[in-house]
């Protein structure tokens, strides 16, 4: 086990409150899950994935209570959940998760990030088959016997295992595993009652591409664009 790879970060939300942006992710999250699964965390695996993205992301109790009660009214939004695909600037593919009540709209803006930036937006398919869908755990070392947990979770779906870092160079355990494996990877971190800091459904590159700075920076802007677009939940990318 070693450092496992991560994409580079964008320095996403420069020109936009990066905390409003992330609770309203959270809370199209829990109105997804709350309207598939109902408002008991207990009985709801996806609504308890949100809960735990909300309290790592120390989003107040009081937004959640609200964003749960809001998701369970007669009245509240439904959001479709639609992935857009394309490239970027020099080639790189991209793909965007979005949670949107109007589909006309997000297609448009979408296209719109892409285009500006230098890039395309693709057919779907027409870049999915360059990342694999997978579950992301992300967890406080601290505490953790490395190697004896790969041992015990390559029995309940582990791909991969790694160290990595947040936003802040804290130092994090991250967990990968088929995305058809995620509930039940979930259910196991849980039994052991490990501290998930966030669980996550991500499109991982299969062949990251390494460009010089300059371009680099041309790839992160398109990425940056497309984060701080109101309907987009996260960008994939497959630069190194």
């Amino acid at each position: 086990m070693g450092r496992i790879f991560e994409t580079r970060k964008t320095t996403m939300f420069a020109r936009w409150n990066k905390m409003a942006k992330l609770f309203t992710r959270i809370s199209k999250d829990i109105a997804i899950a709350v309207k598939a699964g109902g408002t008991s965390p207990d009985s709801n695996p996806a609504l308890r994935r949100a809960l735990q993205n909300a309290r790592a992301g120390n989003m107040p109790k009081d937004k959640v209570e609200a964003a749960i009660k809001r998701a369970s009214g007669q009245d509240t939004k439904s959001y479709d959940v639609v992935i857009y695909e394309g490239y970027g600037p020099h080639g790189i593919p991209i793909m965007v998760e979005t949670a949107t009540d109007n589909v006309v709209r997000t297609v448009a803006n979408v296209r719109m990030h892409f285009k500006d930036g230098g890039g395309n937006m693709g057919n779907t398919g027409s870049v999915g088959f360059l990342f694999k869908h997978m579950g992301v755990f992300r967890l406080n070392p601290e505490g953790i016997d490395q190697e004896a947990l790969e041992l015990d979770l390559i029995d309940h779906g582990l791909e991969e295992m790694g160290e990595g870092t947040g936003e802040k160079g804290e130092k994090q355990l991250i967990i990968r595993c088929a995305f058809n494996d995620f509930g039940r990877m979930q259910h196991v971190l849980e039994e052991r009652g490990l501290a998930v800091l966030s669980s996550e459904s991500e499109y991982i590159a299969l062949n990251p591409v390494e460009l010089p700075e300059d371009k680099a920076q041309e790839v992160l802007e398109v990425v940056d664009a497309l984060e701080q677009d109101e309907d987009v939940q996260k960008v994939f990318h497959a630069l190194a």
